[in-house]
């Protein structure tokens, strides 16, 4: 890959391996999410978020997640598995108000750039992403451990920083 392509590149020029490496691997996806208005929330997937609906972040994260890698463990057949997950792609991108200001795709279509954090910019590592607190890892619980009949007490703001 050509350095810093992310700056040469809009997203739709992009190759499958660029597209890819874009990712900081954070996690923030995986975390379910709700849709409330003011009359209640939204049950089952949206592709769109109307006036007066806000987003909730929860800490609970999709069964499939690595929880100390922040990666899935069923990658390439993620969307088979969770039929909900969302696959970002370069069609979908402008419909990405479900992605935490934080995501790389989000700010590279927002005009924002990578963070400093960004392992593209950090040698491939992740290190500077968990220092600047931009990563689930440690602040998760796996869907399979718990009581989504009460999924309010799991709404964490912490999805919505960004740094840098």
């Amino acid at each position: 890959m050509t350095d810093r392509f992310w700056e040469q590149k809009s997203l739709d020029a992009m190759s499958r391996e660029e597209w890819e490496s874009i990712c900081d691997g954070c996690g923030k996806c995986c975390l379910h999410k709700f849709i409330e208005d003011d009359d209640e929330a939204q049950e089952g997937p949206t592709d769109v978020i109307h006036d007066g609906e806000h987003i909730h972040y929860t800490n609970v994260v999709c069964g499939l997640l690595n929880t100390k890698t922040c990666s899935c463990t069923q990658y390439s057949k993620r969307t088979e598995l969770v039929p909900d997950c969302v696959k970002l792609t370069k069609e979908n991108l402008k419909d990405i108000f479900f992605m935490p200001p934080s995501c790389s795709y989000r700010r590279l279509h927002e005009g924002r750039g990578l963070p400093s954090w960004h392992p593209l910019l950090n040698r491939g590592k992740k290190t500077a992403m968990y220092k600047a607190g931009m990563s689930i890892r440690g602040r998760i619980i796996s869907e399979n451990d718990a009581d989504l009949d009460n999924f309010e007490d799991y709404i964490v703001m912490w999805p919505l920083e960004d740094a840098d």
